[in-house]
């Protein structure tokens, strides 16, 4: 058993509302992470749980669900919803230093979940490489747009180097969460399955 089994039942409508439900759920739970808000104080971007959500979303759901639940995040709080980091909102947020963080998050989610659907997370390392490839994606976004602010040579020093201790560490709990769901799931599938 794997998530497509749970994700895409076999009626068509059934299917949809299910994604639709997953959808706003996931995106929901992306907003939720962002308010595990750790602001430094001489660095516009905060420190948030949004990375490990949105790794983790691409990594489960695949490239299509993970990315459309990223951008309807993106657009709920584009739209006014208090759903960016600390409660912000509104096209100024998208627009402002770390705004390329969060369209870093879209692209890190499809590429997660294209790679997960290729089977990349068969084994912890494969998830492990996938997930570091899914961060290494948000910072080139990230640093790209921040630059514009910062310049050149503030922005490693403000928007990459005080994170990367944190954002290993989350590297290391979605492992973890991946692999207790893949026990879960393999004794979910011995319970329904009989020998």
């Amino acid at each position: 058993m794997n998530y497509t089994d749970i994700l895409h039942p076999q009626n068509p409508v059934q299917s949809r509302y299910a994604n639709i439900v997953l959808v706003l759920g996931t995106s929901w739970l992306i907003a939720l992470s962002a308010q595990i808000t750790f602001q430094i104080p001489f660095s516009p971007v905060p420190v948030t749980g949004q990375t490990l959500v949105v790794l983790l979303c691409g990594l489960i759901l695949g490239k299509n669900l993970a990315a459309a639940a990223v951008g309807t995040y993106l657009l709920q709080g584009a739209a006014g919803l208090p759903f960016f980091a600390g409660g912000k909102s509104g096209i100024a947020t998208l627009l402002g230093p770390t705004g390329g963080y969060l369209f870093g998050f879209l692209a890190a989610a499809y590429i997660v979940g294209m790679l997960s659907e290729l089977r990349y997370r068969r084994s912890p390392l494969q998830a492990a490489t996938t997930l570091l490839l899914g961060n290494i994606v948000i910072y080139l976004f990230g640093l790209t747009w921040l630059v514009r602010f910062t310049g050149e040579a503030q922005a490693l020093q403000l928007g990459l180097y005080p994170f990367l201790v944190g954002d290993a560490v989350k590297l290391v709990l979605a492992i973890v969460i991946i692999s207790g769901g893949s026990w879960l799931t393999d004794r979910f599938q011995l319970v329904r399955e009989p020998p």
